[in-house]
């Protein structure tokens, strides 16, 4: 099964694609590692599966991106698949890339800014989602942000486009290029981008982290809130 990617840039956070050329990377093309990757270190939707934790400094990472559909409390998160519904949303929401749960196996959920907020709460119990600073934190640890994204990238291209610039993972971050949801429901950047929400916001819209293909840097700024985002959980 292939994946569309579309793309683009961003600016201040809002994603604009300028290209209709479309590349194709295949989502299942090991796909017999991927489950056993799927089986050994997503989080499960009961909320207690067993995530792979890395320390980086004196702060505890997921080493995967969430894969929960539900709350902590239990409620359940709704999938959104149609376009228009996911562009008028001001609740919490998730989706696959393109709606496809094999890239969702791997590279785990989307969440919209409203999901990351709700107060029933996003993260499972123990962790939660990193403020800008806890963000920092961690860029700072690793050299700065001109070459904290290559520590922070799974090196090759089974899950980045080439020539995925100075990805060398030294911390174990294992970042992946899972792409986006715009917030008129589009699909964006899939192998080209990887995204993490922050938990901190204004009026302008909710911070991020991005790691880039094409070079080993870290990208921050802010997105719109109904955009759709990876997340990683840090412990408390």
């Amino acid at each position: 099964m292939k994946a569309t990617i579309k793309r683009g840039f961003a600016i201040t956070g809002l994603f604009i694609a300028i290209s209709c050329t479309k590349e194709n990377v295949a989502v299942a093309t090991h796909k017999t590692n991927q489950q056993n990757l799927a089986q050994t270190v997503m989080l499960n939707d009961n909320l207690t599966g067993n995530a792979v934790l890395v320390t980086i400094g004196t702060q505890v990472w997921m080493q995967r991106n969430l894969n929960v559909g539900f709350y902590r409390n239990g409620d359940k998160i709704p999938q959104v698949k149609d376009p228009e519904a996911w562009s008028k949303l001001t609740t919490g929401a998730w989706c696959w890339h393109e709606n496809d749960s094999a890239a969702g196996a791997v590279y785990g959920k989307i969440y919209n800014w409203y999901a990351v907020h709700d107060p029933r709460g996003l993260a499972p119990k123990g962790f939660h989602i990193p403020s800008n600073e806890e963000w920092t934190v961690l860029t700072t640890f690793l050299g700065g942000e001109a070459i904290a994204g290559g520590k922070m990238k799974e090196p090759g291209t089974a899950h980045w486009l080439a020539p995925n610039t100075n990805a060398t993972n030294s911390s174990g971050f294992t970042g992946l290029a899972a792409g986006n949801r715009y917030n008129n429901g589009s699909f964006l950047y899939f192998g080209m981008y990887g995204w993490g929400w922050s938990s901190t916001a204004n009026n302008a819209g909710a911070w991020y982290l991005r790691l880039n293909y094409n070079d080993g840097s870290v990208c921050r700024g802010q997105a719109d809130k109904r955009d759709g985002i990876s997340v990683r959980c840090i412990k408390n």
